[in-house]
């Protein structure tokens, strides 16, 4: 037997009972109506007497009673349209709630203020009012009491701001006196000759000291928040932090999660068990052109998402002021109502108001019984959840108790709640940018501030003073939580790296072992694991493919890192390569996911700074999905100032043989280019690669410079030649890591006809066969090794914008023109690359004389390296074509050479362009 047999319930007679057969209609209705209560009669004697627990149990008996006999019960994952912590199980409030009531007032103005004051005076600016309208209680419940800040220590909270809601955070900041009036003025004015702006939204590269995650574009913050709070455990686990009671808070749109990403990571977060993780979706019903779900509610379909997912799910729907109602209403007139709602309909009540909730809502007998009496403006009292600060907090303090899984508190708000007729829970409510005098001073009205109309005319902040209650409650409770956040400090201890000396193996060759530069990063990374300085720091990540990568050998040796440890006997036990997962496991594996990789490293890359632990990831990927899959991350990375290698393997267009166009990568280099701290090298050889993980380790942990490395690997195995010994090693290094040395030259004598040819990574072997062949042809050519066409490009634009800024000064000259200038190589320039052309292109203009350029521009074919690079005319044969006619151009030979090269070489001048095919 497969497995053993569970036992069943036993099927038992049903008990007596009056025979309906006979019944009519109305007395099997009022049978019915009798059994039912007699049901939830005795359902309530078990609450009472034996408590919540007992009555679950029994239930959970019927259930699998009633599944066994056949019962047609329908499978729900949502529970009714209320409040999940009844009103009975909530907390008292800790707080001063007048007090806070006043600061959340004095807030609300100020951000409101913020944003029409920059558009006022550079009109179109930007910036958004009904975001934080929507979610300032929920902000300033977190504030005064859940969010603990650096002098927590190792229970310090990592949170993940909406990014829409940035005005209500800096003018939060503007009243703890962390920002003056004119920062506050400096609002998207980052450029302003008087100082420091504010970001637009939460930027760390803009605002190093403040923001800690950039959270727009919209969901990346959800995906990240949930590999930052793995993250936390893998340290923990590792033995790198200690362990403490840390959160990770992400606060989330509702019309954000339709984003992929938000939701794309919630069952790992549920199987990773991470109750360090809370979720706060921001239920205002509205996205950026009108409702969510116009059609449905969803609340709910959020709670069935995430409760099927293995979350905790928190509905805080109702305020308080429901409960009068709720606990009167003894026929769940009012709940079953709940049930009927849409979200367009509530959108109504929101921006319409009391009569329009008598006339719509109300709707029944029943119902107008429970108003009777109530006006309109009591009507108006009846509130959404996510604005009581009572139902906030009993939701948080579950949450941060909660243990076992993830939580997400779904509150229930309003887009633009208070903002007036021109914003509060309209369609435009996330583009209104102004608001009119007149709605200006109903807001100062509503908030009950001291401003005068001239005031309020000129869009004044309200600051009550260091001195005054509010201040001083806002600031003792940051001081008790631990200090003032948003805060970004950067404190770690500076390892100590290994020298020179331990990369010496790899200058000196491979020997007679061919060796491909994946393997060879494998190898590296394998001795990093091994040093006694560093090793314990170093984090490789995979999604899933290790053993393409041929990084199955570390597996054994340092563990997948798994929660639950190794609760089975792996298939391979006892085999040198055993499949081995362990709690304190050091690979990350995170299986089919670019993305939830991509956020992992994040976490990884950003640890020295959220942590003050300098981890350092390397995250190996099949590098076409790479830059094109995980791009907008990989932004995000670079906004939040992260470190480490991500390595694109099996790189280039023609060396992954057999997989074609959906594989095969040609363009990750020019995707990589435009992110501006990160460093993108293609080294050819294992000796390159061995120097520019020195270096990069070197500048990102020891200098502490905030960038990052794209390497591009590929899988073509061939010697690996050591490290040209006709030069200092120094001199080497130094232009592997600027991009560009001479590798060999021509060993004709008196030539001619000259040419440099440039190649790296899988183009260098055609190079080297082309050198070769056109001696034949009297061409004397140097071999160039090119690491990097980016920095190459970039040290030229730095350069050039240099001499067009002092044009009276002796102008400078770019490393590259320094190297490829006719005094230092002479002849003619090619280029040959396994990546689309524009890479090499770009150092046209910046050289004395044109740069010819071969790469791989088009959709890549399932065949074999040689076909493949005669089809992308990227072979040595094209690279000599290329020489000779560059050489026929510059007058040095006459096209009937070229034209009988073609003839030799077999070259078909009719077929179509690769990049047309």
């Amino acid at each position: 037997m497969l497995g053993s047999m569970t036992q069943s319930p036993q099927k038992s007679a049903p008990p007596n009972r009056p025979a309906r057969a006979g019944m009519n209609a109305q007395e099997r209705q009022q049978l019915n109506a009798v059994e039912t209560q007699e049901w939830l009669d005795s359902l309530a004697y078990v609450f009472a007497d034996a408590g919540d627990n007992r009555a679950a149990e029994l239930l959970e008996e019927l259930d699998h009673y009633a599944y066994f006999h056949g019962a047609p019960i329908t499978f729900k994952q949502n529970t009714p349209y209320i409040n999940t912590i009844d009103v009975e199980a909530q907390p008292e409030y800790p707080g001063d709630p007048e007090i806070e009531r006043r600061i959340r007032n004095i807030i609300r103005w100020n951000a409101v203020a913020m944003v029409i004051k920059a558009n006022k005076n550079s009109d179109g600016i930007g910036g958004h009012l009904s975001t934080y309208a929507s979610a300032a209680e929920l902000l300033e419940v977190g504030f005064n009491h859940f969010f603990r800040g650096h002098g927590a220590g190792q229970d310090r909270d990592l949170i993940f701001y909406q990014g829409h809601a940035s005005p209500g955070v800096y003018a939060r900041s503007f009243l703890e006196g962390r920002f003056d009036e004119a920062r506050m003025n400096r609002f998207r004015r980052e450029l302003q000759p008087d100082g420091a702006g504010l970001s637009s939204y939460p930027h760390p590269w803009l605002m190093p000291d403040y923001w800690e995650f950039p959270t727009v574009s919209m969901g990346l913050g959800p995906i990240q928040a949930i590999y930052q709070a793995r993250f936390i455990k893998y340290l923990e686990n590792r033995s790198l932090k200690p362990k403490g009671d840390a959160k990770v808070w992400a606060f989330l749109g509702d019309g954000e999660m339709d984003e992929p990403q938000s939701i794309g990571a919630i069952r790992f977060a549920a199987y990773e068990n991470l109750d360090n993780l809370i979720f706060v979706l921001n239920a205002n019903l509205q996205r950026l052109d009108g409702p969510v779900r116009a059609n449905s509610k969803v609340i709910q379909e959020f709670e069935a998402l995430f409760r099927g997912a293995g979350w905790n799910v928190i509905k805080v729907i109702w305020d308080s002021k429901w409960d009068e109602l709720l606990q009167k209403d003894y026929n769940g007139a009012i709940v079953k109502r709940f049930e009927l709602l849409v979200d367009g309909e509530s959108q109504r009540y929101a921006a319409f108001g009391g009569k329009e909730l008598r006339e719509k809502f109300f709707n029944t007998p029943e119902l107008k019984a429970l108003i009777d009496g109530w006006s309109d403006a009591e009507l108006e009292l009846l509130n959404r959840g996510g604005h009581d600060i009572h139902k906030i907090y009993a939701a948080y303090a579950s949450a941060v108790q909660h243990k076992g899984s993830p939580t997400i508190i779904i509150p229930r708000t309003i887009k633009g709640y208070g903002l007036g007729e021109s914003a509060q829970a309209r369609n435009v409510a996330h583009q209104v940018k102004k608001l009119d005098f007149h709605t200006l001073k109903d807001l100062r009205d509503t908030l009950e501030l001291p401003l005068t109309d001239e005031q309020v005319e000129h869009l004044e902040y309200y600051h009550p003073g260091p001195d005054s209650p509010e201040v001083k409650y806002a600031l003792e409770r940051r001081a008790a939580l631990g200090g003032p956040i948003p805060a970004r400090k950067v404190e770690y201890p500076h390892p100590t790296i290994p020298n020179g000396e331990f990369y010496e193996e790899f200058a000196k060759g491979s020997g007679d072992r061919q060796v491909s530069t994946t393997m060879a990063a494998v190898q590296i990374i394998s001795k990093l694991l091994r040093d006694k300085e560093i090793g314990k720091l170093v984090v490789p990540i995979v999604p899933d493919e290790a053993r393409t990568f041929g990084m199955d050998a570390l597996v054994p040796r340092i563990g997948i890192y798994s929660p639950r440890g190794q609760t089975y006997t792996p298939v391979d036990s006892g085999s040198l390569m055993a499949y081995k997962e362990s709690v304190d496991g050091q690979m990350l594996e995170e299986g089919i996911t670019e993305d939830g990789a991509m956020a992992s490293w994040i976490a990884a890359g950003t640890a020295y700074a959220n942590h003050g632990v300098p981890t350092i990831p390397f995250f190996v990927l099949y590098s076409m999905f790479g830059m094109q899959r995980v791009g907008d991350l990989v932004w995000a990375a670079a906004d939040q100032r992260a470190r480490g290698f991500i390595l694109g393997a099996t790189a280039g267009r023609t060396t992954l043989a057999g997989e074609g166009l959906q594989h095969q990568d040609g363009n990750s280099h020019l995707q990589a280019y435009v992110v501006p701290n990160l460093k993108t090298y293609d080294p050819a050889f294992a000796y390159e690669l061995a120097v520019i993980i020195e270096s990069g380790i070197q500048r990102m942990y020891v200098d502490g410079i905030d960038e990052f490395y794209y390497v591009t690997i590929d899988n073509e195995n061939e010697v690996q030649p050591a490290m040209p010994s006709d030069r200092s090693h120094e001199e080497i290094r130094d232009g592997i890591v600027r991009g560009l040395y001479r590798l060999q030259r021509s060993a004709l004598k008196k030539p001619k006809l000259q040419a440099q040819i440039l190649a790296g990574g899988p183009a260098m072997g055609a190079a080297q066969e082309a050198v070769t062949m056109l001696e034949k042809y009297g061409v004397a050519a140097d071999l160039w090794s090119v690491t990097s066409y980016k920095e190459l490009h970039q040290d030229a634009l730095l350069a050039q914008r240099h001499n067009m800024l002092h044009p009276t000064e002796e102008p400078r000259v770019p490393y590259v023109a320094q190297q490829l200038s006719r005094e230092n190589a002479p002849g003619v320039l090619i280029s040959v690359s396994d990546y689309i052309k524009l890479g090499a292109d770009g150092l046209n203009g910046h050289l004395d004389r044109k740069l010819w350029t071969l790469g791989t521009d088009g959709f890549g074919r399932s065949e074999a390296r040689k076909e493949l690079r005669d089809f992308f005319e990227v072979d040595a044969k094209h690279v000599v074509l290329a020489t000779l006619y560059a050489l026929q151009r510059d007058g040095k030979i006459k096209g009937e050479v070229v034209a009988q090269a073609i003839a030799d070489l077999g070259i078909d001048t009719e077929r179509d362009a690769p990049v047309l095919r």
